[in-house]
């Protein structure tokens, strides 16, 4: 499962890539969405590296990620009562079961993040080979998470 984080904002941004980010869920700056390894998937995010980053997120960090940030339809919260009506016991669970590729339909698959604390380490305008903060990072995108949420 591939967590994409989109690090620019919407100023001057071709029609052809503004749609590919509307398919993946990046509608504006600072959200981040949860996206199965498929080929087609892996295309569009190659297609927009310039304006996302994006890697493999760990269970305990989609937990952490479920826990503090995600939402049910509607704008609300997921607490443990509400795991109840999802048929999971715990986030534990809730995670296993997007990680297995099962997304709940009641659940919010954007995700709002902050800006991460102690800024990027690098430019918002470079790729991740050039010392930037763009396009694909493998596992360091929890690092990254980490300071988001």
């Amino acid at each position: 499962m591939y967590l994409a984080i989109r690090i620019r904002g919407r100023v001057g941004i071709p029609p052809d890539i503004e749609e590919t980010l509307k398919r993946l869920n990046l509608h504006r700056k600072f959200n981040a969405s949860l996206l199965p390894e498929t080929p087609s998937i892996i295309g569009m995010l190659k297609k927009v590296s310039d304006y996302i980053t994006w890697g493999e997120i760990t269970k305990e960090n989609l937990v952490l990620l479920l826990k503090k940030r995600g939402r049910l339809k509607g704008d609300k919260r997921i607490t443990e009562e509400n795991l109840n009506l999802l048929n999971v016991s715990n986030f534990e669970e809730l995670a296993d079961m997007i990680l297995k590729g099962n997304f709940p339909s009641s659940i919010k698959k954007t995700f709002r993040l902050t800006p991460p604390s102690g800024g990027f380490k690098g430019s918002t305008k470079k790729h991740v080979n050039e010392g930037g903060e763009l396009g694909y990072r493998g596992m360091a995108i929890n690092d990254l998470l980490l300071k988001m949420i």
